[in-house]
C-alpha cells in the first residue's frame, strides 16, 4: 500500500495536534506505524487519502450500522441542514427521537439528549449522587465510560478495592469515592457492597463490555448486579453507549432482560453525527433541571441536524428483519475468523455478541480486564498490519471491538475472511 499521502499528513498533524490525533486511539499507539488519513466512506467500504480501499470494521466506532452514507440518513441530515444548523431551542426532532428512544429501551421513560457518550456517563454519575444522596460509584476495571475524572480510574494492583487515577490530572479524591472490581466478578461486587453499605450512590457498568475487546457478560453476572444494588438502595447504571441499538433494538438490556435504573447512549443514535443521550424512570429524571436540583445543560444537545440524522437510523432500524440480518452477518465473520485461525494453527479466541466481536490472540477464555491483557499483543499488532495490507480495516487495537454494519455484504465477509487467511500466513 502506498501511504504516502497519510505520511505526510500525519507529519503536519503532529506539529499542530497532540499525538497528531483528536482522539488517542486514532495515533496506532498499540500497533505502531502511522495512522491512515481518511477522506471518503460509502457502505461498508472507506478509502483513504492515497486512495487505498478497505473493508470497514470501525465504521467510525459503532455508529454506522447501516453502513457509511445511507441515503436516509444523508437525505434526513441535507433536510435538516438547509433549514439550519443549530437553534439552541427546542425542536420536533428532539420529540420524534425521544419517542423512539422512549419506545425502544425498557428502562427509560424519560431521556435527555447530549452531544457524546461521555456528557451521558457524566450526566448518569452526577443524577445517581443526586437522586440518592450518597457520593460513591462503582465501576470496573477496564470498563471504559468515557474521559469523566471520576471513571478514569483503575484497580491498582488490588483485585477489588479503591480506585486510584488512571490519567494524570484526575484529582485523587475523584478517585477515592470510586470503587473497582473485576467485570464479571460478581463475588467481589458483592463483598464491596458489604464494606460500604449505604454509600454507593451507583454502580456503572457496559452490560456487553466493548473497551477491553467484547466480553459478554457471564451468566448470572447483570442479574446478579440487578440484585445487589436493588438491595442495597444503588441505582444500576448499564452505559449502553455501544451496546445500545447494537446488540438489539432495545439494547443489551432488552437482550439479556436485565433492567437497570438509568441508562446511557450514544453512537447508533446519532447516526454518525455527535449524540448521547441518557434515561431512566421518570421519578429518577424529574430531579434533572429544569424539573429538579440537578443541573446539566448544552448548547448543541439536541442539535437538529444530528436529531434528524438519528431519528433516520433507528426508523431504518425498525425495518423487520434487520437485527436477523446482523446477527447473521456477525456470526458468519466470528465462524470464519476462527476458522482461518484453527488453519494456521494460531491459538485465538473470537468473542461475539451480535455484530459486536473482537479477535483475542490466545487459546484461553477471555471473560475480563486481567485475561483480555494476557493475550499476544504483539501477534495482534502485527495481525493488524498484515490484514490492512490486504485490504480490511480493523480496530486498531487489541482492546476495541470490530463493529459489521448491514451494508458488510456476503462477499464483503467471504472476502475478510480470505484476507484474514492470507494475514494469518504473513505472520
Amino acid at each position: 500500500m502506498d501511504t504516502t499521502r497519510s505520511r505526510e499528513l500525519f507529519d503536519r498533524a503532529r506539529q499542530l495536534i497532540p499525538g497528531g490525533v483528536n482522539s488517542p486511539a486514532r495515533a496506532w499507539t498499540s500497533v505502531g506505524g502511522t495512522p491512515l488519513f481518511f477522506n471518503r466512506a460509502k457502505g461498508s467500504r472507506i478509502w483513504d487519502e492515497d486512495g487505498n480501499e478497505l473493508i470497514d470494521y470501525v465504521c467510525s466506532w459503532g455508529p454506522m450500522i447501516l453502513g457509511h452514507g445511507h441515503p436516509a440518513v444523508l437525505a434526513a441530515v441535507q433536510e435538516a441542514a438547509s433549514r439550519g444548523t443549530s437553534y439552541g431551542a427546542p425542536t420536533a426532532a428532539e420529540v420524534r427521537m425521544a419517542e423512539l428512544v422512549v419506545d425502544a429501551v425498557p428502562s427509560i421513560e424519560m431521556v435527555r439528549f447530549v452531544s457524546s457518550g461521555t456528557e451521558a456517563t457524566m450526566s448518569a454519575l452526577r443524577l445517581a449522587r443526586a437522586y440518592t444522596g450518597r457520593n460513591k460509584i462503582m465501576k470496573f476495571v477496564g470498563g471504559y465510560h468515557g474521559h469523566v475524572d471520576a471513571l478514569l480510574v483503575s484497580a491498582g494492583s488490588a483485585a477489588a478495592g479503591h480506585g486510584i487515577p488512571d490519567s494524570a490530572g484526575v484529582h485523587p479524591d475523584y478517585a477515592r469515592d470510586t470503587l473497582v472490581a473485576p467485570y464479571n466478578d460478581l463475588a467481589a461486587v458483592e463483598k464491596l457492597f458489604a464494606d460500604n453499605p449505604g454509600q454507593i450512590a451507583g454502580l456503572i457498568v457496559e452490560p456487553v463490555a466493548g473497551n477491553m475487546g467484547v466480553v459478554p457478560p457471564a451468566a448470572g453476572f447483570l442479574d446478579g448486579l440487578r440484585n445487589v444494588t436493588g438491595q442495597d438502595g444503588s441505582l444500576l447504571i448499564f452505559d449502553e453507549v455501544i451496546s445500545g441499538f447494537r446488540v438489539a433494538f432495545g439494547g443489551a438490556q432488552s437482550l439479556f432482560g436485565v433492567t437497570p435504573d438509568i441508562t446511557c447512549l450514544g453512537k447508533i443514535v446519532g447516526g454518525g453525527l455527535p449524540v448521547g443521550a441518557y434515561g431512566a424512570s421518570a421519578e429518577i429524571m424529574k430531579t434533572v433541571a429544569p424539573l429538579g436540583p440537578m443541573y446539566q445543560a448544552g448548547t448543541l444537545s439536541g442539535n437538529p441536524v444530528a436529531m434528524a440524522a438519528g431519528v433516520a437510523t433507528l426508523e431504518e432500524l425498525l425495518k423487520p428483519g434487520v437485527y436477523d440480518r446482523l446477527e447473521r452477518k456477525g456470526a458468519a465473520l466470528a465462524k470464519g475468523l476462527g476458522t482461518a485461525f484453527s488453519e494456521a494453527e494460531i491459538p485465538a479466541r473470537v468473542n461475539r455478541v451480535g455484530s459486536l466481536l473482537t479477535v483475542f490472540f490466545t487459546g484461553d477464555p477471555v471473560t475480563d480486564m486481567d485475561s483480555a491483557s494476557a493475550t499476544d499483543r504483539d501477534r495482534f499488532g502485527r495481525f493488524f498490519h498484515a490484514i490492512v495490507e490486504e485490504g480490511v480495516y480493523p480496530p486498531p487495537s487489541q482492546f476495541e471491538a470490530w463493529f459489521v454494519s448491514l451494508a458488510h455484504s456476503d462477499q464483503d465477509i467471504a472476502d475478510t475472511i480470505s484476507a484474514a487467511k492470507r494475514a494469518l500466513s504473513a505472520i
